[in-house]
């Protein structure tokens, strides 16, 4: 393929979810080289999308503290791939209920992508869940536990976006593809 060859890794940190590693590749002329590379089991991310008794879509957000920004984050709810073997949109209905008490009767995949590609094997898996159905929240972990659910139409999430309210790479992704699915791109 492209000539790159993956050596092996030596490990150098084992967290709880993550581990970082040394890896040790060898280049299409020969020369070998290392990069630090975190090893992730990957993330998985869900639009909750209804629509409110005037037809106009809604969705469902978090603000929730993100300790590496030491911050308070605007994102949809996803979580981490820490359930070796669920399927990806078991993780994503299962998140939804933590986090934002909603439980998909659909759940629709958009796509996935390498959030950091340059530094992380981690990739990140987007749907889309409709017919929702409000659950009880089973948080887990502080940030969980103080986060702030909130909804707002599809068109202010974007103008989130677009006015730079929204950073987390994921959310930008997904609002996006699902205001471009229903059709409705505002300009710019």
């Amino acid at each position: 393929m492209s000539g790159f060859r993956h050596l092996g890794d030596r490990l150098v940190h084992q967290g709880h979810v993550w581990s970082v590693a040394v890896a040790e590749f060898v280049a299409p002329d020969g020369e070998v080289f290392h990069r630090d590379v975190v090893r992730s089991p990957g993330a998985v991310a869900a639009v909750p999308l209804w629509f409110a008794p005037d037809g106009t879509p809604m969705v469902t957000l978090v603000r929730q503290y993100r300790a590496p920004y030491d911050d308070l984050v605007i994102e949809i709810p996803a979580g981490m791939r820490d359930v070796a073997g669920e399927p990806t949109e078991v993780t994503a209905a299962r998140e939804l209920v933590e986090e934002v008490g909603l439980r998909a009767g659909h759940l629709e995949f958009l796509l996935h992508f390498y959030p950091s590609a340059a530094m992380t094997d981690s990739v990140l898996h987007l749907y889309l869940a409709t017919d929702l159905t409000p659950v009880e929240r089973e948080q887990h972990g502080p940030e969980e536990t103080h986060m702030e659910v909130f909804e707002v139409s599809l068109a202010d999430a974007v103008k989130m976006v677009i006015g730079g309210e929204i950073h987390d790479a994921k959310t930008i992704i997904a609002l996006l593809l699902v205001e471009r699915r229903l059709g409705a791109v505002p300009a710019l």
